[in-house]
């Protein structure tokens, strides 16, 4: 069986495995400060990033539903709200780990870091494609 070199490359897996080892690195870090309930729940917050990377690493381009309407206007604002996402979710993951090794309170962060997961992972499953 033919597989396209975009598909079996390992060029797609560079950003979550960076994630994962940023997480792990973060975890160690944390419990080596005697911090290990903050190294757990930064590892899994950096971990469920790694996990949303992967899962849309095969996405050369975002479905268009027709609640965006169609054309190309639908198509910029449905990226437009996908790139918003992301971005924020970046941001969270990243006061996750900043505050983690500021020794700061990193709970509000974890539950925006979960709320955003937990959504995805329902837009993901009933939007159509499912995991």
């Amino acid at each position: 069986m033919w597989i396209a070199p975009e598909r079996r490359g390992l060029g797609r897996w560079i950003a979550p495995g960076l994630a994962l080892a940023a997480g792990a690195v973060v975890a160690v870090v944390l419990a080596a400060d005697g911090r290990g309930e903050t190294a757990l729940i930064a590892l899994g917050v950096l971990a469920g990033y790694a996990a949303h990377l992967g899962y849309r690493r095969n996405e050369p381009t975002l479905p268009i539903s027709e609640a965006f309407g169609t054309g190309h206007r639908a198509r910029a604002h449905l990226k437009s709200a996908a790139m918003t996402g992301d971005v924020l979710t970046a941001a969270i993951v990243a006061a996750v780990v900043v505050q983690g090794l500021r020794g700061a309170d990193i709970t509000p962060y974890a539950w925006l870091a979960a709320l955003a997961g937990v959504v995805y992972t329902l837009s993901a499953l009933f939007g159509g494609r499912g995991l």
